[in-house]
């Protein structure tokens, strides 16, 4: 009952304004006799020639603006950049950390290390498809296709084959040559082969912090420090050991080096 309260206040506040503005309005309207009394304000429906390209400009307008707002998560998912900050959201979860490198800092390793990247795509998309459309040399929608050539080429070499499979199963889709695959096959495929390859890399990072933990739990076990929890001397020797062998480094490296196979 508590909810319905607004509901029925706003529609009661509307109802006594529509009826304060009609009497308002029977009160000034011009009688057949007298002379012509000024209205404060009318409504006026009328449709005009002009009105239906203005609302086919607001609905364009509306239309951008949603795309904009999904475009960011589009093409952050059409990158490397889902494979990148998963794995170094295992590299911080791997050495037992809660907030350190911040979120912040994961993010933008994860953009800038794209940007390296995808540099080379970009660089072709650009030269293909950006640049002679600039020029007026070719259509927009030739420079789409140009460009969704060289996203494709990108997704594909990234994507394994069983996954461009399944999504071409699911779409109901026959046999096609892989130039010819449509973008809404090949990215959910890409997505899909993207975190399968994250989480096997991530793995790979937990496997030496594990055994650091479980020596470490086996020594203070042997040793009747019980009540010790093994994370206050397991943290400080996964550091040592991450900081020795030059972790960041090796991690880094080893992501760009995946992209290039």
């Amino acid at each position: 009952m508590n909810r319905r309260i607004p509901q029925i206040l706003s529609i009661a506040a509307l109802m006594v304004f529509l009826g304060a503005a009609s009497a308002h309005a029977q009160t000034n309207v011009p009688s057949a006799a007298g002379g012509g009394a000024t209205l404060p304000f009318k409504f006026n429906f009328a449709v005009e020639s002009g009105q239906q390209q203005n609302t086919d400009v607001a609905i364009k307008i509306v239309f951008l603006m949603t795309l904009l707002t999904v475009a960011p998560s589009i093409i952050l998912l059409m990158t490397s950049f889902t494979r990148i900050v998963v794995v170094l959201s295992f590299v911080r979860t791997a050495l037992s950390l809660q907030g350190t490198p911040a979120n912040q800092v994961i993010i933008g390793l994860a953009l800038f290390m794209t940007f390296f990247i995808m540099a080379p795509t970009w660089e072709r998309i650009n030269q293909d498809a950006l640049q002679p459309y600039s020029a007026n040399q070719i259509s927009s929608s030739e420079a789409i296709d140009r460009a969704s050539t060289h996203i494709r080429t990108f997704l594909l070499k990234q994507t394994r084959a069983k996954d461009v499979e399944l999504f071409v199963a699911l779409a109901k889709a026959g046999p096609m040559p892989p130039d010819q695959l449509p973008l809404r096959i090949v990215v959910p495929a890409f997505i899909i082969s993207e975190l399968r390859t994250a989480f096997q890399m991530g793995f790979l990072l937990f496997v030496p912090f594990i055994l650091i933990d479980l020596v470490v739990a086996t020594v203070l076990m042997s040793m009747g420090m019980m009540m010790m929890p093994p994370m206050t001397i397991s943290l400080p020797l996964k550091l040592l050991l991450f900081v020795l062998v030059d972790g960041w480094t090796l991690v880094v490296q080893s992501l760009i080096q995946s992209f290039a196979t």
